[in-house]
């Protein structure tokens, strides 16, 4: 009889929560090395899985992750993608859904697991949460189907008791150990006694093509958040901001915002000057629809709708797009459509 053969997996090592240890003087936290990392976790060895590992040097809090990190990700991915059969990413929590959404951009025709997960509490700590969530990461990145094809072929975000599609989540808490949540898309799998994947959720290519990795991604984006006392000089001034291409800009409720001329003809300006404008709402449940006649003056003055998409999978899309050298109109159009399962269409 054959031994079957083992799951061979890469751990890339960013940072983060997971893989800090307190400084004794300053009682803060601060990144410590990879090898501290396995050392709290015995378990790891037990699993019957060749793993090996790369780490940024040095790792770094996920408050200073960049579109530079997200690409050093990337390579690290498309150099071993033949070599391994899934990958793991530990990173920490503040950013971890952009980083999940822009490598969900930058991993074209990715069909291989790409699991993404962290800690809330450092891994050497009694209580910790990294433990679990290391070892189920690493568990999800092996299963395969009984065809022997990978059960996850996406980049998705394992936290707790959830696997989330890494371009449809967002942090939720940043106390409770069940951090992320996916307001607009089901769970890719629950995680109690044991793994229950959710089959009719988890993304699947139409067509399996080779990986193709894009690694421009174009920072000349930004957030514009409405509030109530947003002035038209302020408006103004945040819209005209030098060499801005894209904006998202989170709006009320299911898309809605001020009426009045002096807001709409700013944004009409912005977009006559070839900025694209794309329109996602505040709240972390539904999205954007035409509903309200707010909602239907803005699409009026040239404001694409953002759907449900997300605020980190809105800015990381538009990075993509204007990083593949795309003409304004042609990134407001790619927005009504799906690239990877980020929108529901």
């Amino acid at each position: 009889m054959n031994t079957p053969r083992r799951p061979k997996l890469l751990i890339i090592y960013t940072g983060g929560t997971i893989g800090m240890i307190e400084n004794p003087a300053t009682r803060t936290l601060q990144p410590f090395d990879f090898t501290h990392l396995i050392d709290n976790v015995p378990k790891v060895r037990k699993l019957n899985y060749e793993i090996d590992n790369i780490s940024f040097n040095p790792p770094i809090d996920s408050s200073d992750m960049s579109p530079e990190h997200w690409v050093e990700i990337a390579m690290a991915i498309e150099r071993n993608y033949r070599a391994y059969d899934g990958f793991v990413v530990l990173h920490g929590t503040d950013t971890m859904a952009y980083t999940a959404s822009a490598l969900s951009f930058m991993l074209e025709n990715l069909s291989k697991p790409v699991i993404i997960t962290g800690s809330q509490l450092p891994i050497g700590e009694v209580r910790t949460d990294g433990e679990e969530n290391l070892i189920t990461a690493l568990q999800i990145a092996a299963s395969v189907t009984p065809t022997g094809a990978p059960t996850v072929q996406e980049v998705a975000i394992l936290f707790e008791n959830y696997l989330w599609r890494g371009n449809r989540s967002t942090k939720m808490s940043a106390d409770n150990f069940n951090a992320f949540k996916s307001n607009n898309y089901p769970a890719l799998a629950k995680i109690g006694l044991g793994i229950h994947f959710n089959n009719d959720a988890l993304y699947r290519l139409i067509e399996h093509r080779p990986l193709r990795t894009h690694y421009n991604m174009d920072s000349a984006v930004m957030f514009i958040d409405l509030f109530p006392g947003l002035t038209e000089q302020t408006l103004r001034h945040q819209l005209n901001t030098p060499g801005i291409k894209g904006i998202v800009l989170k709006t009320y409720g299911a898309g809605n915002a001020p009426t009045e001329a002096w807001f709409t003809d700013a944004i009409r300006d912005a977009v006559d000057r070839g900025v694209v404008i794309i329109n996602v709402t505040q709240c972390v449940n539904g999205g954007v629809h035409k509903r309200y006649q707010a909602g239907d003056a803005l699409a009026a003055s040239g404001a694409v709708s953002g759907h449900d998409i997300t605020a980190e999978a809105a800015i990381t899309k538009m990075m993509y797009l204007f990083g593949l050298g795309l003409a304004p109109e042609d990134v407001r159009d790619h927005f009504g459509h799906s690239i990877c399962g980020e929108i529901t269409v």
